[in-house]
């Protein structure tokens, strides 16, 4: 009896291209995005056609024009060049709250998932007490008591940022934790903070990358939320959500919202559609598909 020696048939490059592509084309959306906001932010002082800043009442509400891309706003300010420059305090303020509040919630979860015991209790029970609490309720009523101001408004929003972290982090090192190749560093003799340093956090580092790439939209969007209420930003100062907040009431001038509006929800999108990729990229079995 013979035996078929035929190799198995490869799919087309074509046709893995095109799945490649369809899978992780949105991921690429989103960091294009993401890029193009990143380099507006730090290149507004050069494009902007206009200062921020500079009242012309005798322009004000001008619809969009050859001389005012985005018209301007009810003191005469060109919405574009505001747009530009509102780019900055926002992914600024987005990244800080995140990259921050990681930073701390990762360390509290980690500590507490090695220490256990009366740590990991009461580690875990202020996390609850801060969980138990909407997060934009809790940060407008820690905005609202330090005053006006984007410094205040980051660290009200540091104070609710921090547990979905912790929680994560948590959940993730005490599954490192019950691994093998853990035992074996404390049978070695090595000391607990070089066991979390080079073995447990660096393999708890995926899922928390994927859960700060979702959440910088987020934070942009509560930021601007929190701008929009009046405790971001301190007036003149441009930012999405202020901006979003004086053509609130504009009907007929609809380009003084639309736009800060439609910034906000271009960043927002393209930081998901990073998330979801980099989620896919990292798990083992939709990596290959």
């Amino acid at each position: 009896m013979s035996v078929s020696t035929t190799p198995l048939a490869l799919p087309p490059t074509r046709s893995r291209l095109r799945r490649r592509l369809r899978r992780y084309g949105p991921a690429w959306l989103g960091g294009g995005i993401v890029l193009a906001w990143v380099l507006v932010a730090l290149l507004a002082p050069w494009i902007a056609p206009y200062p921020p800043d500079a009242v012309d009442v005798s322009s004000r509400l001008l619809p969009p024009s050859a001389a005012h891309w985005m018209g301007t706003d009810t003191l005469g300010r060109d919405v574009f060049s505001r747009l530009l420059h509102g780019a900055r305090l926002s992914l600024f303020a987005g990244f800080t709250v995140v990259l921050l509040g990681a930073a701390v919630g990762t360390l509290v979860g980690i500590v507490a998932a090695w220490a256990r015991g009366w740590w990991d209790e009461a580690l875990m029970r202020l996390t609850d007490l801060v969980l138990c609490f909407p997060p934009i309720i809790l940060a407008l009523a820690i905005a609202a008591a330090l005053g006006i101001g984007p410094v205040n408004t980051i660290l009200a929003m540091l104070v609710v940022w921090w547990p979905k972290f912790a929680r994560l982090a948590r959940a993730l090192a005490l599954v490192q934790r019950s691994q093998e190749y853990v035992e074996a560093a404390t049978v070695l003799g090595l000391k607990p903070r070089r066991i979390l340093a080079r073995h447990i956090l660096p393999n708890t580092l995926g899922p928390l990358a994927v859960l700060i790439t979702l959440d910088l939209g987020n934070a942009i969007l509560t930021f601007a939320g929190l701008s929009f209420l009046g405790l971001g930003v301190i007036p003149p100062t441009p930012e999405w959500g202020s901006m979003v907040a004086e053509g609130r009431e504009l009907v007929e001038q609809w380009w003084v919202a639309t736009f800060p509006g439609f910034a906000i929800l271009t960043v927002v999108v393209g930081f998901n559609f990073c998330g979801d990729g980099l989620r896919d990229w990292l798990d083992p079995k939709g990596r290959n598909r």
